[in-house]
């Protein structure tokens, strides 16, 4: 589990793509202590595992499946990344919770200037749209954002200054694909209110849509 308050960068020293799959050395460019054997390191909002360290620097397995929903698969040597450790229990969560498996990419399409802020407008898949509201929480290379506007298959958010610096935001450009994660606690409320939604599978058709009203939200603890 994770925040989406990015640690710092990192720089990938080495890729070894084997077949599907590849292997990436990681080195931290800020303070990166005591990395174990087996933890959990979001690189660019995808959790990976260590499997080797040293000091300030770490291989990691990405497979096919993590290839496929990531921009993982465009690293090369030099490349830019952000990191972030998994939370520890007691640790202050300043962002929102992030799984780090993410759901998709999202391309870049436009960035404006907002007073020392930039505002970037991003393009994703319209099947991941339920997750995404208005001054709602996304993850983007992990990175926890404030949803400013959204539709079917767009949403914008406002950059700080701060995280201009201190994330790969500053190499964003239109055209960029990003690592793109939903809302998890939103994932799970749609999950179980499934059944109670129209069209959905044994929900329309074994109940009737009615029964999904804000007196049965507010019985259920919503």
């Amino acid at each position: 589990m994770f925040t989406g308050l990015v640690q710092g960068m990192g720089r990938v020293e080495a890729v070894e793509p084997q077949g599907k799959e590849t292997r990436l050395r990681v080195r931290a460019l800020f303070e990166l202590k005591r990395i174990v054997l087996g933890e959990s390191i979001a690189v660019n909002g995808a959790c990976l595992t260590v499997e080797t360290a040293g000091e300030g620097w770490f291989t990691a397995y990405a497979s096919a499946e993590t290839l496929r929903h990531t921009n993982l698969g465009g690293l090369k040597s030099g490349s830019p990344v952000n990191l972030e450790r998994a939370l520890a229990l007691g640790d202050r969560l300043g962002g929102h919770l992030v799984s780090g498996h993410v759901d998709c990419q999202a391309l870049v399409t436009g960035i404006a200037s907002a007073g020392e802020s930039r505002v970037y407008t991003l393009s994703f898949p319209a099947e991941h749209s339920a997750f995404v509201i208005q001054k709602g929480s996304v993850t983007l290379d992990g990175i926890s954002l404030t949803v400013n506007e959204c539709g079917p298959e767009t949403l914008s958010v406002n950059i700080i200054p701060a995280t201009q610096r201190e994330t790969t935001i500053s190499g964003w450009s239109p055209g960029t694909r990003v690592n793109m994660e939903t809302d998890l606690i939103g994932k799970y409320v749609r999950n179980m209110l499934a059944a109670w939604m129209p069209g959905a599978a044994g929900g329309a058709s074994a109940a009737p849509a009615s029964k999904l009203s804000m007196d049965f939200l507010r019985q259920h603890g919503f």
